[in-house]
């Protein structure tokens, strides 16, 4: 009869068919459907160790410091212990100590030109100063040069004005010298025991996970001790190179400050592209106030000369053969690293992807580094190894906090991936 309850509603027949049945959604969208949730479950997880890294960061970022100081200085270490029979422990000390008196050095030198020729530097830009407001007034722009005095007199009122908000900035620098300070006093604390008992080190946190992934993970991470290495040494090879073009263009220039800017340039580079542009700021800067308009050209030209090496030449020929990453790879990361964490995250970001790297296609049956495929597993202990760290016959440049037992001589040989 119509309008009856058997006429409005389907046949249970019909209903059941349309309910969704296992193999009734494709394939390609269940892998991607578990894909996404394990992307949303990493992501999830980065973020919260990113949240808990930042809450600490005076201890953290001394300690991710020493590692890449690790990284670049245990071939130094390798070197005295297998070489000069330094015991372990020596070798260890004097790689820290070396390393002290090479920055207090640096800095001394670069304090002393800074106070010699900062006087002249000055009164060459208050009168640079005055050219400019002469220019402004007297130029093709004919701005009214009563105006132009009086926003200069407003900027140098506003100074003094203000004294009482410098001085307490001065205060919370001194707050953060403090910092500075404990963090680097972390860094070499950290460093030295790297270098000395890093194995060990290592060791305890491997076998922290279940013994049927403790190898896997061990050879996993020494893949990425010996990328990380290998991106410590290009880029500080890189570093050096750039450093010392800008200065040796400053000094034939006639600029002053020329260590200072040296040492900056070298630091600065340590941030892969990114770094030579910023730091190429401050020698066109002095040039400008210090010889004029022309010499910045000049200085402009020399520090994009040097960009231009570095993009592509030595960043493509070093860097990608060390860490096997795009240039824009490179740069998406460091930008990213930059956003997400300040200038921690620029120096961080390419060498941590550059581990990351490594491990993550050996995990995926890709090897960088077939040359580590003989190395012992964790859970084997070294041929005459008594339990001391002092007599145990790993060698330091394989024992900085390294996830293995990688000589001197082989990490040098595993710095460069197999070709793929």
């Amino acid at each position: 009869m119509p309008g009856t309850r058997s006429d409005r509603e389907p046949p249970q027949d019909d209903v059941a068919r349309l309910r969704p049945r296992k193999g009734d959604l494709p394939y390609p969208i269940v892998v991607a459907a578990w894909w996404s949730l394990c992307l949303i479950l990493i992501a999830g997880g980065a973020w919260v160790l990113a949240k808990v890294a930042g809450s600490v960061p005076v201890v953290l970022i001394p300690i991710a410091v020493a590692v890449l100081l690790a990284a670049l200085l245990s071939p130094v270490a390798g070197v005295l212990e297998m070489r000069a029979r330094f015991p372990r422990l020596a070798a260890a000390l004097a790689t820290v100590l070396a390393l002290i008196a090479v920055i207090v050095g640096g800095i001394s030198l670069a304090a002393q030109q800074v106070v010699s020729d900062l006087p002249q530097l000055q009164s060459k830009a208050m009168a640079g100063i005055d050219q400019i407001v002469d220019w402004l007034s007297n130029g093709p722009l004919h701005l009214d040069e009563t105006r132009m005095n009086t926003v200069v007199d407003k900027i140098k009122s506003s100074t003094s004005e203000h004294s009482n908000e410098l001085a307490t900035g001065a205060f919370h620098a001194g707050g953060q010298l403090v910092d500075v300070v404990a963090g680097l006093v972390i860094t070499l604390l950290a460093l030295f025991f790297f270098l000395y008992e890093g194995r060990k080190i290592w060791t305890f946190f491997v076998r922290l996970l279940p013994a049927a992934a403790s190898n896997k993970v061990d050879a996993a991470a020494r893949r990425g001790w010996v990328s990380l290495g290998a991106f410590t040494h290009t880029q500080a090879l890189v570093a050096l190179i750039n450093a010392v073009c800008v200065g040796v263009g400053a000094a034939i220039l006639g600029l002053p400050f020329v260590l200072p800017i040296a040492i900056i340039v070298f630091l600065a580079s340590f941030v892969p592209i990114v770094g030579a542009i910023v730091s190429g700021i401050l020698p066109a800067l002095i040039a400008l106030v210090d010889n004029g308009l022309w010499h910045a050209v000049i200085m402009v030209a020399i520090i994009v000369v040097v960009h231009f090496v570095e993009s592509h030449v030595l960043q493509p020929f070093l860097m990608g053969h060390a860490v096997a990453l795009h240039p824009l790879a490179v740069i998406v990361i460091v930008a990213s690293g930059t956003y997400l964490f300040g200038v921690a995250g620029a120096l961080f970001a390419v060498p941590v992807a550059a581990a990351l790297n490594a491990s993550l296609r050996y995990l995926l049956g890709h090897d960088m580094f077939p040359q580590l495929a003989g190395d012992r597993p964790i859970d084997e202990p070294p041929s005459g190894d008594s339990g001391d760290s002092g007599d145990s016959g790993d060698s330091v440049a394989g024992d900085a906090v390294s996830p293995g037992t990688v000589s001197h001589t082989e990490e040098h040989d595993a710095a460069t991936p197999r070709s793929e």
